[in-house]
């Protein structure tokens, strides 16, 4: 771990062997700006091998493995308790195949960065002029629909949970809200923001003015994507179980 504790950024990956570019994620663990820790989710192909190779030769990279697959929602969580206890000032987390480019990633660690009343940034996917967002049409309607209840279940005007780039800054209520194993495995996301924002353990509550989304300039579905139509429906299953979770008089304890 770098001695002047960088900002660090989680990297999930199970099976990633053929949609890796060691060479654009290397180029942004070199740029000085961050830390990457690769989550080895138990692949089963040759990840272990090219994050091996990532490791050795690029200083600001740190590889965890894990002996089975624990799916994307506890591999992140994992990484990111690593990444706090190491002492870094800022974590986060980021989707393997950069359908979000390395330059918005550290376009988000620049804005918490230089706004000290932030304490939670969240990229977003929103199609305006002079934005490139390269989305299949299916995808980009079902997720509309999915944000909206998304927004109902949280009771915040949030645009987009979903999308794989986040950075938080490290603080106690992110200590508190990833001490314990998210309860859905589709929608953690959901689950994380409600936790920041209801208070988890003993940490107070982050206030809604300490969020902001971030429009991206550029981002692009990627070939290869496990997300298939079929499981937006286990995904409102689960967001439906957030949602009863989150507004029980309970909520507040260690869920």
């Amino acid at each position: 771990m770098s001695a002047e504790r960088l900002p660090l950024v989680v990297v999930p990956c199970f099976n990633e062997e053929r949609r890796l570019d060691p060479v654009r994620l290397g180029r942004l663990a070199s740029s000085g700006r961050l830390h990457l820790l690769f989550v080895d989710d138990g692949s089963t192909d040759g990840t272990g091998a090219v994050l091996g190779r990532l490791r050795d030769t690029v200083d600001e990279v740190e590889v965890l493995t894990l002996p089975r697959n624990v799916g994307k929602a506890e591999a992140i969580r994992r990484g990111l308790v690593q990444g706090l206890e190491s002492g870094a000032p800022i974590v986060g987390y980021y989707d393997a195949d950069l359908a979000t480019p390395p330059d918005e990633l550290l376009r988000m660690v620049d804005l918490l960065e230089s706004r000290r009343d932030l304490e939670f940034v969240l990229a977003a996917r929103v199609a305006l002029l002079g934005r490139h967002m390269r989305r299949r049409a299916t995808r980009h309607y079902l997720g509309r629909v999915f944000a909206t209840f998304a927004s109902l279940t949280l009771h915040i005007p949030v645009y987009d949970t979903q999308c794989g780039a986040k950075v938080f800054r490290a603080s106690p209520a992110v200590r508190a809200a990833v001490a314990h194993p998210f309860r859905s495995s589709w929608v953690f996301d959901v689950e994380l923001i409600g936790r920041l924002l209801r208070g988890a353990g003993a940490a107070d509550p982050v206030p809604l003015a300490a969020f902001e989304e971030m429009p991206l300039l550029e981002w692009r579905d990627v070939s290869g994507s496990r997300l298939r139509i079929r499981d937006m429906g286990r995904a409102f299953v689960d967001l439906l179980a957030v949602a009863v979770r989150l507004h029980r008089p309970s909520a507040r304890t260690n869920d």
